[in-house]
């Protein structure tokens, strides 16, 4: 098997290289330091399996195994961590191969023999049970790559039948969410104006009436203007009275 080997520390890279030298099941194809690097070089090596440590800055582990589910063709997973037991539990209940520091070469001839692809459902159920924080990216994939956006850089979030635009001021990307989950997890930086949208609270430049009287969101980066609804109105102006936005 080709193996990918990602890990911030230089230092634990190089003992899983070792450790993998002395199997003849897998061959170090690559490394990365961050996961962002990692999604960079699956799409270039095409590797069969990835081990991939959990606690990185940035994209951690969790994340980048989720926007790898999304690839035509992912590559199994093996995480590695030195978390404690209590959080190693949301693991043992995913079935979700783990691999826990210092390695063993005993446990990591044992954890390549199963090596496996993940499933969105999986690695999505193991961040909400508080093994990976929320995301720092969205994904999508794009003639058979994977499109990031930073949600730091997103204005908008706007549902159209089962598909979620998500607009920056440089990309916009459509990806196969629920407004609500994404409600939920952004909850701290986005804000509700209409059924369909979300808007970045960052974003918001002031509101402006339409030739038709309907009160529309003014964001900055984009020259959109989204329709803000009656029921929603209020609460966005008092954010903006407030002097949140």
């Amino acid at each position: 098997m080709k193996c990918l080997l990602v890990d911030d520390e230089s230092l634990a890279r190089e003992r899983l290289a070792r450790l993998l030298a002395d199997l003849d099941e897998c061959r170090v194809c690559g490394e990365a330091v961050s996961g962002e690097q990692a999604l960079e070089q699956v799409e270039q090596l095409h590797p069969d399996l990835v081990l991939l440590d959990i606690r990185m800055p940035g994209m951690d582990g969790i994340e980048t195994a989720r926007h790898l589910s999304q690839l035509e063709n992912p590559p199994a997973v093996v995480f590695t961590t030195a978390y404690g037991d209590h959080a190693l539990e949301a693991f043992e209940a995913q079935a979700i191969d783990y691999l826990l520091k210092p390695i063993h070469p005993e446990r990591l001839k044992r954890a390549l023999e199963k090596a496996r692809r993940l499933s969105r459902v999986q690695l999505e159920e193991l961040q909400s049970a508080g093994a990976g924080a929320r995301r720092t990216h969205l994904c999508a994939r794009s003639r058979g790559n994977l499109e990031l956006v930073p949600v730091e850089e997103v204005v908008y979030l706007q549902a159209d039948n089962k598909y979620v635009t998500v607009r920056s001021a440089t990309q916009e990307i459509l990806i196969e969410e629920s407004l609500k989950s994404l409600e939920q997890e952004f909850a701290d930086s986005f804000i509700r104006i209409h059924r369909n949208a979300l808007v970045s609270v960052a974003a918001i430049r002031g509101l402006e009436k339409d030739s038709d009287g309907h009160c529309r969101v003014v964001l900055e980066g984009v020259p959109e203007q989204l329709e803000v609804s009656r029921r929603l109105l209020p609460e966005l102006r008092k954010l903006l009275k407030a002097g949140v936005v």
